[in-house]
């Protein structure tokens, strides 16, 4: 992009007019003779062109030189980005009852996917992972800044990858696991589940306390409402029909969690709930980047300034060479 040093300098364009006017009163100023009827013999129509095409030269000469005399300049500029960012570890429990259809059309785990996604293709310079529990917990995917393969991962977990079951302790400390090693100032975990914890050999609220001694915040969600809820069987009869299930979301324990780690929890209890949840993360999550802009500057002044001299030895060669004026 060009843009001009000196900008003032096209007031000198102001004087066109002048050169006009004083072209004009040259053209009144005449001497005169007792007969010009000898030169008017020598006259054809393309000599009464000559003089306008030499000013006209003249004039676009003038204009390269005032606009060289402005100084165009292009401009680069750089930035400099200096943050670590934020690690964050999303733990998603996919056990039996991520299957209920309470969130129609989908059901939880789906959902629970898709804002996922919509979580991490709107993050900048943090390395986020994921790790997935149900009876036992497993790293789906390390931290990382490869949000596209990260997003991928996301939609290839299915319920019945692990064996049923919900211990959110090991899936709060697995995920605690991923982050202790981190050195960057804020590790945040955010943990979503339906139940209760029913499995594994570590408490909730312990994995709570580890994940405070390594200076990790966790923000849980509890998807879903407790009571009933509408769940799928495959009928080998009459094919996929409801059943309805008791499912209990344990708010107690989930915000036990949060306050331990100085998070927050949050009930989902709809698709739209949970994208609002996901949003109120990400504004309370936000890396802080230090930017140092360095901006280099151009002189493009000889693309103009080279023309308007030649055009200009042009107009001088061609005024006293070729077309010489009878005074």
């Amino acid at each position: 992009m060009i843009h001009f040093h000196s900008p003032y300098a096209f007031l000198l364009l102001l004087l066109i007019p002048l050169f006009f006017m004083a072209d004009w009163i040259t053209k009144r100023s005449t001497l005169r003779f007792s007969s010009l009827s000898e030169i008017k013999l020598c006259q054809n129509k393309s000599t009464a062109l000559i003089k306008p095409f030499l000013f006209i030269l003249r004039m676009l000469a003038y204009i390269l030189l005032v606009t060289a005399l402005a100084r165009p300049q292009t401009t680069e500029s750089e930035r400099e980005y200096e943050t670590k960012g934020i690690d964050i570890v999303l733990a998603l429990d996919i056990s039996g009852s991520m299957l209920a259809e309470d969130f129609k059309p989908n059901n939880r785990v789906t959902v629970a996917k898709m804002e996922a996604k919509k979580f991490v293709q709107g993050r900048e310079n943090d390395r986020i992972g994921l790790v997935v529990f149900s009876r036992k917990s497993y790293t789906q995917c390390p931290l990382t800044l490869d949000y596209h393969v990260l997003a991928d991962l996301i939609e290839n977990v299915n319920v019945g990858l692990i064996k049923d079951g919900t211990a959110i302790g090991l899936g709060l400390a697995n995920s605690v696991n991923r982050l202790r090693e981190s050195d960057v100032k804020s590790k945040v975990i955010i943990l979503l589940t339906d139940g209760e914890n029913n499995a594994g050999n570590i408490d909730p609220i312990t994995a709570a306390e580890l994940a405070k001694s390594y200076g990790i915040k966790v923000y849980t969600i509890g998807i879903g409402k407790s009571g009933l809820v509408p769940f799928p069987i495959e009928d080998p009869v009459f094919g996929k029909r409801y059943i309805q299930t008791q499912v209990n979301v344990d708010d107690k324990t989930l915000k036990r969690i949060a306050d331990i780690t100085g998070g927050q929890y949050f009930a989902a209890t709809d698709a739209n709930v949970l994208h609002q949840i996901y949003r109120q993360i990400d504004k309370l999550e936000k890396s802080k980047v230090k930017i140092k802009e360095y901006t280099s500057f151009s002189e493009q002044y000889k693309i103009f300034l080279i023309p308007a001299i030649f055009i200009l030895i042009c107009e001088i060669i061609f005024r006293n060479l070729f077309f010489i004026k009878i005074p």
